[in-house]
Order: C-alpha cells, then sequence, then structure tokens
C-alpha cells in the first residue's frame, strides 16, 4: 500500500464541483485531489444536456422544414446523414472533455485520480492502491440512469439515455419506457428524424411534474406527433429476432404486446451514493440513496459537503452551478456562510413544444393555501406569434392577487427556455412585482411581448 497522501480538499466528481475545484487550487493555493473515473465535465457535457441539444436542434431544423408550407415555402427533407449528426454532437463532447482533462493535470496544485474512489472514513478515501485524506471534502458524484425491475429485462439488450446519445444506425422503430423529461426530448429527436416511437407511461399524461394545464396540452401534441400510451405499466421484456417484445397493462388488468427494435429506458435517475462507501462514514442519505445536507450544503460531518444532482434539491446543471457558488462562499476561510434558496429554479424541456416554468405550478399553490390568479396569453395573440404560425403555444402566470406578484410562470411554445428568463430576473432582482415586466418597454413586435401582456 503506497503512503497516504494529504489534502486541503478532495472533490469526488468532475462535473459542477470543479468550479469549486478550480477556485480552491487557483485563487486559493489549496492542494487539491479530483477523483473521477471519466470523462470530465459531469453528466451535462457527456451524457446529458449539452449532446442532447446539440442533437435536438437537428429535430428541430428538420420540424421547421415539414412546416414550411404553412409559409408558402415548398420544402422537404430528402435524407439525414445520421452519422454524421451524432458525430457533430460527440465529437464537440469528447474534446471538450479532453481539454478539461488537459486543464486539470497541468494545474501544478491539482492532482487527477482518474478512477473510482470509495471513503474508508469520514475524510479518507481509496484511489486504486492509494488512500488519501483531506481537510475537506466535496461530493458531487451525480447520479446515473434508473433500471426497474421489470420481468426479462436483464436479458434483453436496451439502453438508457447514456446510450441513446451514442447510437450510430438509426433505429426503425423505438419503445421508451417513461414519459418524463427525458423521454419528451429523445422522443422528439428521434421520432422526427424518422424512428417509430412508442411512449409507455404510467401516469395519465406525459411530463407529470409540471403545471397540469402545461402538460395535458404538451401531451395532447405529442400523442398527435407520436404513440403514446397512459395509464400502462411495464410488466415484462423479451427479444426475439433482434426486436423487442414489450408486454404492457392497462388500468382495466387488459395487455398488449408491443415490438420495436430499440428498448429506451427513461423512468428516472438515482444518486451514485451508493457506489462511494459512504457507510463507512458519518455522512447522512436519505430514504432515496440522496445525501442530506442543509442550506448551506453541508452534510452530516463536518468538512463535507455536496452538491448537484447528489443532493437531489435541484437536479439540473444550472442548478449544481449555483450550489457550487455557494459552497465556494461557506467553503472558503474567514468568509460569510450563504444559503442557498431554491424558491427561484428554473427549468426548461428542450422538446417540441418547448416548455419552461419558474416557481409555483397552479396545484402547488392550492396545496399550500396560497392566493392566486392565473393570467395567460397565447402566442397567436401577438404579433411575432402569428408571423411564426404558432397556435398552441401559451404562458400563464400564477400571480398574488393582493401583492401583484408572480409566483409561478409556465410557458409552452417556442423559445419558452429564453422567454422564461426575464421572469426569472423580475422574481429575483425586483420582488417578483408583475410591474417590472409589464411596465418596461419591450420591442414590438418581438415574441418577448409575449411575457408582458399575459400580465
Amino acid at each position: 500500500m503506497a503512503e497516504s497522501k494529504h489534502y486541503d480538499l478532495i472533490v469526488i466528481g468532475g462535473g459542477s464541483g470543479m468550479r469549486v475545484m478550480s477556485a480552491a487550487a487557483n485563487d486559493w493555493g489549496w492542494k487539491v485531489a479530483l477523483v473521477e473515473e471519466g470523462p470530465l465535465g459531469g453528466t451535462c457535457l457527456n451524457r446529458g444536456c449539452i449532446p442532447s441539444k446539440i442533437l435536438i436542434h437537428t429535430a428541430d431544423l428538420i420540424e421547421d422544414i415539414k412546416n414550411a408550407g404553412k409559409f408558402g415555402v415548398d420544402a422537404r427533407v430528402d435524407s439525414v446523414d445520421f452519422k454524421k449528426v451524432m458525430a457533430r454532437a460527440n465529437t464537440f463532447v469528447d474534446c471538450e472533455a479532453e481539454d478539461i482533462e488537459k486543464g486539470v493535470t497541468e494545474s501544478a496544485n491539482i492532482d487527477f485520480y482518474k478512477m473510482r474512489g470509495e471513503f474508508t472514513g469520514d475524510k479518507t478515501i481509496r484511489v486504486g492502491n492509494e488512500t488519501i485524506s483531506a481537510d475537506r471534502i466535496l461530493i458531487s458524484a451525480g447520479t446515473r440512469p434508473t433500471v426497474p425491475p421489470i420481468e426479462g429485462l436483464a436479458d434483453v439488450a436496451y439502453i438508457t439515455s447514456t446510450e441513446a446519445l451514442r447510437l450510430q444506425e438509426l433505429p426503425k422503430s423505438m419503445i421508451i419506457i417513461g414519459g418524463g423529461y427525458i423521454a419528451a426530448e429523445l422522443g422528439h429527436f428521434y421520432g422526427t428524424l424518422g424512428t417509430k416511437v412508442t411512449i409507455v407511461e404510467t401516469a395519465d399524461m406525459l411530463v407529470a411534474r409540471e403545471d397540469k394545464e402545461i402538460a395535458r396540452a404538451f401531451t395532447e401534441i405529442f400523442s398527435g406527433k407520436h404513440t403514446v400510451l397512459l395509464g400502462y405499466k411495464v410488466t415484462k421484456v423479451a427479444e426475439e429476432a433482434g426486436l423487442k417484445n414489450v408486454t404492457v397493462q392497462g388500468a382495466d388488468g387488459a395487455q398488449k404486446t408491443l415490438e420495436a427494435e430499440t428498448l429506451l429506458l427513461t423512468v428516472g435517475r438515482r444518486p451514485n451514493t451508493d457506489i462511494l462507501a459512504l457507510e463507512n462514514t458519518g455522512v447522512k442519505v436519505s430514504e432515496k440513496g440522496y445525501i442530506e445536507v442543509n442550506e448551506f450544503m453541508e452534510t452530516s460531518v463536518p468538512g463535507v459537503w455536496a452538491l448537484g444532482d447528489i443532493v437531489g434539491k435541484a437536479p439540473f446543471k444550472h442548478g449544481a452551478n449555483y450550489e457550487a457558488r455557494h459552497v465556494i462562499e461557506n467553503m472558503r476561510e474567514g468568509g460569510a456562510k450563504k444559503a442557498v434558496d431554491y424558491a427561484i429554479m428554473p427549468h426548461a424541456i428542450f422538446s417540441s413544444p418547448q416548455i419552461a416554468g419558474v416557481g409555483l405550478t397552479e396545484e402547488e399553490a392550492r396545496e399550500k393555501g396560497v392566493r392566486y390568479e392565473v393570467r395567460r396569453r397565447e402566442y397567436k395573440k401577438t404579433g411575432f406569434g402569428k408571423a411564426i404560425e404558432e397556435d398552441r403555444g401559451f404562458v400563464k402566470y400564477l400571480i398574488d392577487p393582493d401583492g401583484d406578484t408572480i409566483l409561478g410562470c409556465h410557458i409552452m411554445g417556442p423559445h419558452a427556455a429564453i422567454l422564461i428568463h426575464e421572469v426569472v430576473v423580475a422574481m429575483s432582482a425586483a420582488g417578483g412585482k408583475a410591474s417590472a415586466i409589464r411596465d418596461a418597454i419591450h420591442i414590438h413586435p418581438a415574441l418577448s411581448e409575449l411575457v408582458q401582456w399575459a400580465l
């Protein structure tokens, strides 16, 4: 066994935790160890938001071309070079990961352990044949796709979102188990490129965590493009002659068997706490396996922090980056602690139609007993909305009628992920006052008028 090395900080995970690592090594002069089996950049860069959005842009282009007839343009898609589509995303991703690793290895204050680590104590970690320790530990080891306990699944060649972003051949058909945001995004991508997509979801609507009015509208539109089976659970799967046979059962007990070339699992993600040997520490985890932290991102062990998907508070890249900013403040010697506030945490689903939201949903407002009124506007009732022939999209506000403040906002339609940011700024910097948007001059006839006129 090699001699143990001691550091000022050990960071486990190569995603947003590296922001803390960079501050510690470059700004504070600390000696830091990074433990990550690779590639660097985390889930977002390598297996999530970056490659998926590059791919989805191709689907959006194809959909625009298919809809060109609305605008008097005779256009069609003759063919799609699927390998080139995938290479565009993954070449960029791989080069970025390599550049990040190069920067890490060239830093004099960082030792990079490109392997999986396991805790042997509160602040000691085994990496290969070494044991390293530190005054401070940051756990940002992320999550991985959940594999549900379905009869026959162990004998079937299925894929998760990780493999779906790396396929080299476009499947003729695909069954997607699960109807959340990953299914909505990947279903849009593969379905638009020509795959016959079938989504199986146990709930009565897709993206069920969204405001229900948004979710119902999205489900109706998406079901018009792809096959969507709602209220069905998968009872067993099998494989025969290269095809996946999926048996599903409805609420009435009736069963049917579906058949497709590819089976994609999108039933959620699980935290990677189970592979870190946290049982050797005093770090507490929840029943679902997420690391429990306080408002300062501190775990139950002094000097050990956690952030990102592995804590399950805001499972978005921007959420993890936000948490990392707070950990930097809270870890810095002599600094005042700063609590994380998740009240204004926006999100988006890059499907077709696009969805974005921030703050309370109508259902959450009712559950909390909060007084609210709904204000809304359809895209088609704005100049630019008419210009782009958007007839289904809308923006929906939940407003506190007493203080005229924004409690929540939900948008379904083109550029929703961009439009929501004006609302986020108003909620963050103007106390949520609706007047901050309503009274501001908006360019006419820009699409941003939508979020103003709804108020």
